[in-house]
Order: C-alpha cells, then sequence, then structure tokens
C-alpha cells in the first residue's frame, strides 16, 4: 500500500520527515520545505488522505507500516502535526535510532476521550461546499477566531478542496479514516521514556487539543532534551503561526544539526 509522498530540497541533504494531521496532507509542510532549503523535506499523505490509498485499514500500526514502506528507516528528523505527532513518536518508539530528532507541532499524543468523541462525531458530518470560493470562505472565518492568512489557506487549499462526483468541493481526505484516527488518539501511547532524542514541544496557546496532562510526564523523561515553545494560535500552527513555527523549527534543527556536524570536543 503505496502512500503518496511530497518532496523539496536536494536529496543528498539532511532529511525531514513530515507528518500531517487529520483532514490534511503532505503540501500542508511546503512552505516550512521552502523555508528550509537546505534540507530534503519528505511528506507522505496518510492513509485516506490526500493521493494515498482510502481503503482500510486505519490503525495506528496500520499507518506506521505503510510509511515505513514509504519513507524507510534511514535516520531523519521527524516532525509531526496533530495525529502525524502521535504517529512520529509511534515509529520512533517503535524503530530507535529512526529519529535524530523529533519535532511534535500541538501534538495528538493523547487525547481525553470524551475530547476525541466530540472530534470524531464532528468528523462524521458532510464538508462540502457549492464552490472553492465558498470553502475558503468558510475556512478563513473559522481561522479568523486564530491568526490563519487567506493567502495561506488559499494556496495550500487549491490541491486539497476539490470537486467531487456530485460537484460540490469536498477536501481530499476520507471521513472513516478521520473517525477511526481520533479513536487511536485516545489509546495509551508508549512511554516517553522509550523516545529520548532531542524533542521540540510546539503548543498551540489557543488549542482544543489538551496537553497540560502530559507535561509534566514527558519533562520528567526527557529532561534536557525537551524544548516546550508556546505561540500564539490555535492547533493549526503551522497555519495560525507560520512564521513562529518555522522560526522554533528551523532553529531546533539547524543548532542540532550544527552539533552534529561539529568535531568532538570543538
Amino acid at each position: 500500500m503505496t502512500l503518496y509522498v511530497h518532496e523539496w530540497g536536494p536529496r543528498d541533504a539532511p532529511r525531514v520527515i513530515c507528518l500531517h494531521g487529520v483532514t490534511s496532507h503532505g503540501r500542508h509542510f511546503a512552505r516550512f520545505a521552502q523555508a528550509l532549503p537546505e534540507l530534503h523535506v519528505v511528506a507522505p499523505d496518510l492513509l485516506g488522505h490526500g493521493f494515498s490509498p482510502y481503503e482500510p485499514p486505519w490503525r495506528i500500526d496500520d499507518h506506521l507500516e505503510a510509511l515505513v514502506e514509504a519513507i524507510g528507516l534511514e535516520p531523519a528528523a521527524l516532525v509531526g502535526h496533530s495525529f502525524g505527532a502521535r504517529l512520529a513518536f509511534e515509529l520512533a518508539a517503535q524503530h530507535p535510532g529512526v529519529a535524530s530528532q523529533l519535532v511534535l507541532l500541538d501534538p495528538a499524543i493523547l487525547i481525553p476521550p470524551h475530547i476525541a468523541l466530540v472530534a470524531a462525531e464532528n468528523a462524521r458530518k458532510d464538508r462540502s461546499y457549492v464552490s472553492f470560493e465558498e470553502g475558503i470562505e468558510r475556512r478563513f472565518d473559522e481561522s479568523q477566531l486564530h491568526r490563519a492568512p487567506r493567502d495561506l489557506l488559499v494556496e495550500e487549499l487549491a490541491v486539497h478542496l476539490v470537486p467531487d462526483d456530485d460537484g460540490r468541493h469536498r477536501y481530499r481526505y476520507c471521513q472513516s479514516s478521520v473517525v477511526v484516527a481520533y479513536g487511536e488518539m485516545a489509546t495509551q501511547p508508549p512511554p516517553f521514556e522509550s523516545v529520548r532524542v532531542p524533542t521540540l514541544l510546539v503548543l498551540g496557546e489557543r488549542s482544543y487539543v489538551p496537553y497540560d496532562h502530559l507535561l509534566d510526564a514527558h519533562r520528567s523523561a526527557l529532561g534536557h532534551l525537551l524544548e516546550v515553545r508556546v505561540l500564539p494560535g490555535g492547533h493549526t500552527v503551522l497555519w495560525d503561526a507560520l512564521e513562529e513555527t518555522i522560526e522554533a523549527v528551523a532553529g531546533f534543527l539547524r543548532r542540532d544539526l550544527a552539533a552534529e556536524a561539529s568535531p568532538a570536543g570543538a
């Protein structure tokens, strides 16, 4: 089951694997990749999303199997948003050594069941629009609660909000796979101690996905390896705080890459 993979940057450069959240797609990381031209950014469309296969099963282990088939297990920096962050964390836990650095963008590592239920029920509703413009207006109105700029939404959704067989515009993902993913996000993840690599945790200050119930345990497990940044906006930090998120992640990745390149004791 081969995933569709988006790529930017030179193939011989240090590799960064980017995993999007539910209802999104790999090109969510396009501007992020453009801001780091010295890196090879690889961003698959997850199962049930974008141009990747839609057929079940869609459990976490199924996503991981498809990811390993698509991107391999060569060491790389792993960047994940929301459900993609849970997958990045699981991948690092199941395959020690695959993650040289880990970036968790407003991660859905463990969503409380009552929040997962509400999100899954919302995911069952038909999100369709008469036109692309109507869909953009609706999403822009929603994002105004945070800070996402209109031109960013138009650029990213141009290949993701598309005409369906009935002529209405829908997002390019399978609703059933999203419902399953919310159930998976409510299951117990591996212990934080199992992923002891330099980790950047980026949280949206007005996100609906809580992390307070996990933060102390994560800090205790990683100590100095964990860096935490709280940025303005909501859950989708690469929309609501694009520049701030890129700055934080780029600084984190470049600092660790520079440290790896330095001679021992330099």
